[in-house]
């Protein structure tokens, strides 16, 4: 399997692939995102539009099979600066690591390693002095929780990861099974670089 970073044109080629990935991975628990392609192309289209932006990508032969994303957290102010207020921190200082999608078939091979391995890189590049990403809350006993479902906490906090206290998102999607869009609480998980 290779892993690259893309940006400019190779970025913006592989959105809609993304988008596709994002569909197939986030049906699975936590997310249960009941999604289509025309969202998908709405939300990725600030990775287009950003030239600080990149994605990481995860190939067989020529297949995207996973992908991982992220740009300047002033990218994102509309959704997150909120969430950031009361921290004292500067959205400037922060690269926002968002989503990190990997087909189930390629998973434990340590690409989601080289996955914030890259975009660290690139944080790095940036000049900025924290990564953050934001990871969906569910209660404990969500009836579509599977028994054995373990979280990937031990894997963040492995790399240096922690939970910033106080920092919470609200998004809004439809589970499956839903009608209707539902608010979901999203962690805000941080290291300094």
């Amino acid at each position: 399997m290779r892993v690259e970073a893309l940006t400019g044109p190779a970025l913006s080629a592989a959105l809609d692939d993304v988008g596709r990935l994002r569909i197939a991975v986030f049906r699975d628990w936590p997310y249960l995102y009941d999604g289509d392609l025309a969202y998908e192309r709405r939300y990725l289209e600030h990775y287009r539009t950003s030239a600080r932006a990149v994605l990481v990508g995860a190939f067989d032969g020529e297949s995207l099979v996973g992908a991982a994303t992220g740009t300047p957290m002033e990218d994102h102010a509309d959704d997150f600066a909120t969430a950031f207020s009361q921290t004292g921190l500067a959205l400037s200082d922060i690269f926002y690591c968002a989503e990190s999608v990997l087909l189930p078939a390629y998973r434990g091979k340590g690409t989601g390693h080289r996955f914030f391995d890259s975009r660290e890189a690139h944080a790095r590049s940036l000049g900025r002095r924290y990564v953050a990403f934001c990871a969906v809350q569910r209660p404990e006993n969500h009836p579509a929780r599977p028994s054995g479902y373990r979280p990937l906490d031990a894997f963040w906090q492995a790399r240096g990861y922690a939970p910033l206290a106080g920092a919470v998102a609200k998004f809004r999607w439809k589970d499956l099974g839903e009608t209707v869009d539902s608010e979901k609480p999203l962690q805000f998980w941080m290291r300094e670089l």
